[in-house]
């Protein structure tokens, strides 16, 4: 694999080919999540952000997980998270607790009618996600963007962050 510190000190800025491609990220990166968070608001009354969030608690042993760790799966602050899980809580769709294995860490637990929500939402989501991402792809498009996604993930943070189980 090339050494990327090399290329960049080659050349000051991105042209041609590598411009392109680079616009054409950058543009996803910024025109996606307004989509996805415009339907979430209108369907579900969520963010992208506290969607992922209940997402990641509904398929989490016991729908539970500490909140450092949901934090690190939402690429989040915990003071970010918590500004969430306040909201979230005052609809009735989590709650925090102490951790009795641990009292310095809090958990973030689903609660029935949280489940609810995030079940009630998922469907027109995944039809967005289709309509927007996987339904443009063929599956060796799809198979090729996970695995650079995958690659750009593990640049940006070793751990590699979230994955489906």
């Amino acid at each position: 694999m090339p050494d990327p510190d090399a290329h960049a000190a080659a050349t000051a800025e991105l042209t041609g080919e590598e411009l392109e491609t680079w616009a054409a990220l950058a543009t996803v990166l910024e025109w996606l999540p307004p989509a996805l968070d415009a339907q979430l608001h209108r369907d579900a009354q969520l963010s992208h952000f506290e969607y992922g969030v209940l997402y990641a608690l509904a398929h989490a042993p016991d729908g539970t997980l500490r909140m450092s760790v949901l934090a690190g799966y939402a690429n989040s602050t915990l003071s970010r998270l918590s500004r969430a899980a306040t909201r979230l809580e005052k609809q009735g769709w989590m709650r925090r607790m102490p951790d009795p294995a641990d009292g310095r860490y809090t958990l973030a637990v689903l609660t029935e009618p949280g489940r609810s929500k995030v079940q009630d939402a998922t469907p027109g989501h995944v039809r967005l996600v289709h309509r927007l991402v996987l339904d443009r792809l063929t599956a060796a498009q799809a198979r090729q963007l996970r695995e650079i996604s995958r690659r750009i993930v593990r640049a940006v943070r070793e751990d590699g962050g979230w994955q489906p189980r």
